[in-house]
This record gives structure tokens, sequence and C-alpha cells, in this order.
């Protein structure tokens, strides 16, 4: 099975949104770290 982007986002929302639920303040951190490997996959400095 080849893992690729498609595969693991499902994955990372589903932990993301558990950690909501369980610890609220984790939100800030969550979207931050989201948007900042968003772009870094967009510039392409990161492969995966």
């Amino acid at each position: 099975m080849i893992i690729n982007i498609s595969s693991i986002q499902p994955i990372i929302a589903l932990a993301a949104g558990v950690a909501i639920l369980i610890v609220p303040r984790l939100l800030n951190y969550i979207v931050a770290g989201y948007l900042i490997l968003t772009g870094l996959i967009g510039f392409g400095i990161i492969n995966l």
C-alpha cells in the first residue's frame, strides 16, 4: 500500500477532531500546524 496525502488526511482530521473535543485549547495549535503543513506542501518544500 502506498501512503500519500490522500490517505493520511482523514486520519489527521479524525485525530484533530478528537483532540479538539478533549482539549479545546488545542484548536489554535492544530489549525496553525495544519496551515503551515499545507503551505509547505503547496510550495513543494515537503513532498508526500
